[in-house]
């Protein structure tokens, strides 16, 4: 089947696929929404606070009960069937006071710790929250704010380019099964974008898919991991597991690539299946977007940065489904994994 081409209308902070300026049959499937405004975090929050921290990542684990029913059960059906689009937005999320963005991620702050308690309680409900240490010292909450260096890079401090579409962390052995996205600050030209398989594999002719299920391909690894590392292609993976009706998939647009022609070709129509068919979220303050890394890869888009303390600001964590997969290379929630020669 070829793939349609799209472009995108933003309603209510969320951009859809159309067609020919009309809803197209084949739009990509919104974020699951829910509401969190009713919620009340406890007044257990330490006035000092590590997130990375044992007793604080266990304290927000135990407030996972304080959730609004909705919300608590909406994360954990989301864990059992994901939602077609391969996302959750849980919306109105307390974050206490918010201070100027910070200049760099890793930028002292006045901050209290409420948006990396509520964060943290939900990423409790869909796993178990890691750091890795090459991504801003393994902090397990980990500020995204833009950076004038890395304004046109491939990095998440960019700002001027265009986020290419990607697994997070898809060449690693321990990759995050969800990844969190709350925003303390928003910026409208800013759209968080998502391509979920379950709405792009229809589009993919057979031949395409069966590659797509092969061992065929290799990921080089993400530069903000090799610390001036000469990088390396790991082993051949498919980018394409478990059934038709269930599949999984890891893919990176920027550092994944096909072992022979057949294998790259396959790759480069799956790329233009998930530019053109795509949804998108303009993250605005109290949004915590939930994204399935198996399902929905996501990218963002570009978007005008002032570098003054009013620019976007979104923390960021990642959970894994099992800490004992990764025992061997892990200390406390930091993975330690060290990847180049």
């Amino acid at each position: 089947m070829s793939v349609v081409n799209t472009r995108t209308a933003q309603v209510d902070n969320v951009a859809h696929a159309t067609v020919d300026g009309a809803t197209s049959p084949q739009a990509h499937a919104l974020p699951l929404m829910v509401d969190a405004s009713s919620w009340r975090l406890p007044m257990t929050i330490p006035p000092r606070y590590t997130p990375g921290e044992e007793s604080f990542l266990r304290a927000a684990a135990h407030a996972t009960r304080t959730l609004p029913a909705t919300v608590f059960e909406a994360l954990i059906d989301f864990t059992a069937a994901p939602h077609p689009s391969g996302a959750l937005l849980v919306r109105d999320v307390p974050l206490g006071d918010v201070p100027a963005t910070p200049a760099s991620p890793t930028t002292p702050t006045d901050k209290s710790g409420t948006s990396e308690f509520a964060l943290l309680t939900i990423a409790s409900a869909v796993g178990h929250p890691v750091g890795y240490l090459p991504e801003h010292g393994g902090d397990v909450v980990q500020n995204i704010v833009p950076v004038s260096t890395a304004a046109a890079r491939q990095v998440s401090t960019s700002s001027a380019s265009d986020l290419m579409f990607h697994t997070e962390a898809a060449f690693h052995p321990h990759r995050p099964r969800y990844l969190l996205l709350a925003c303390l600050r928003g910026d409208a030209q800013a759209f968080t974008t998502l391509s979920s398989i379950r709405e792009v594999l229809p589009l993919l002719d057979r031949r395409t898919v069966e590659v797509l299920f092969e061992r065929r391909f290799r990921t080089a690894v993400d530069e903000s991991y090799l610390h001036g590392r000469a990088n390396r292609l790991g082993d051949p993976v498919a980018v394409l597991s478990g059934t038709i009706e269930e599949p999984s998939m890891v893919f990176d647009e920027d550092l994944m690539v096909g072992i022979d022609d057949e294998a790259d070709a396959a790759l480069r129509t799956l790329g233009a299946a998930v530019r053109t068919h795509h949804t998108g979220v303009s993250l605005r303050a109290g949004d915590v977007l939930v994204v399935d890394n198996t399902v929905a890869v996501h990218g963002r888009t570009p978007f005008v940065a002032r570098y003054d303390g009013t620019d976007r600001w979104l923390q960021r964590t990642m959970t894994v489904a099992d800490l004992a997969a990764s025992a061997a290379d892990r200390r406390g929630r930091v993975i330690t994994t060290v990847f180049g020669d």
